[in-house]
């Protein structure tokens, strides 16, 4: 699953925690290394000071409240009301007692009072509503962990320029920041350059592509970590024009071997590939 900050309140050794983490993600912004980490969208936005979606945000950070919500939004009837009430009791550990009260537990499974006098007063057909609005407030709440984040963009502020990043969307840092999860080979293939008198249409080369079409995408994961050191792509920067003007990892290059063996070998981002004459047709997709 993707992680979210820990809310509450934090210790003087967290706060130092999370502006070292902020000036990680700078560190990944500046250098364009992806930093190998999946975090909820509401991190970015919240990281960027936006408002947070209080349906999708919630959705995607806990899908069964969110169920719980709708259905409590949903239902017609106060018998329906009834029944569901009943059943959530049921269904749910952290919801303790018979009946639904205006206490929720948090992300973290403590429960937390949704008003003052929250244990003592029952969710009913009536007030179902505003138990839904407080929920979504205690999650909002929660997701965007301001004072967490305040310490985040302090250690971002002491790499990267903070005013900077208002020009971009919070799927823009996110990309910039962690990259693609997924291995997108067309775009690899798109920001590689060949070398000494190679070209993309020399056969071992198609075969070279026709190998990693076929893998998988944790095989395909494996292969940039051991071409490139590192756990995935970057997706901010484009594809330079010279060789010494590119920021790492791209392009990669593919250049022959010097001649001193058949082996295949990898140093920095230049791929060595041999070719090997396949008079009888491409290899069984391996290299």
């Amino acid at each position: 699953g993707k992680l979210i900050l820990k809310p509450g309140p934090m210790s003087y050794g967290e706060e130092k925690l999370l502006q070292f983490f902020g000036q990680l993600l700078g560190v990944a912004i500046r250098a364009d290394v992806p930093f190998p980490l999946d975090l909820l969208s509401s991190f970015w936005k919240s990281l960027l000071a936006c408002p947070l979606d209080r349906k999708d945000d919630l959705r995607e950070a806990d899908i069964l409240t969110h169920k719980l919500l709708k259905n409590l939004v949903d239902v017609k009837t106060p018998d329906e009301f009834n029944e569901l009430s009943a059943s959530a009791v049921c269904l749910s550990e952290e919801l303790s007692g018979s009946q639904l009260v205006f206490v929720y537990p948090s992300v973290c499974g403590e429960e937390m009072a949704l008003c003052p006098t929250g244990s003592r007063r029952p969710v009913t057909w009536e007030n179902r509503l505003e138990f839904v609005r407080l929920v979504k407030d205690l999650r909002a709440a929660e997701l965007a962990s301001e004072d967490r984040m305040t310490a985040v963009r302090c250690g971002l502020a002491s790499v990267v320029p903070v005013q900077l990043l208002h020009i971009l969307t919070p799927r823009d840092i996110q990309l910039r920041t962690i990259g693609q999860p997924e291995v997108n080979l067309t775009y690899l293939k798109a920001h590689t350059m060949y070398q000494v008198g190679l070209m993309e249409s020399d056969k071992h080369i198609q075969y070279f592509w026709r190998a990693l079409e076929s893998f998988s995408q944790d095989e395909l994961r494996r292969f940039v970590k051991f071409a490139c050191n590192q756990e995935r792509i970057p997706m901010g920067q484009p594809c330079r024009a010279s060789a010494d003007l590119h920021i790492p990892p791209f392009p990669m290059k593919i250049a022959p071997p010097d001649g001193k063996g058949d082996c295949h070998l990898v140093h920095c981002q230049l791929l060595v590939l041999t070719d090997l004459r396949f008079d009888a047709g491409p290899p069984d997709n391996r290299f």
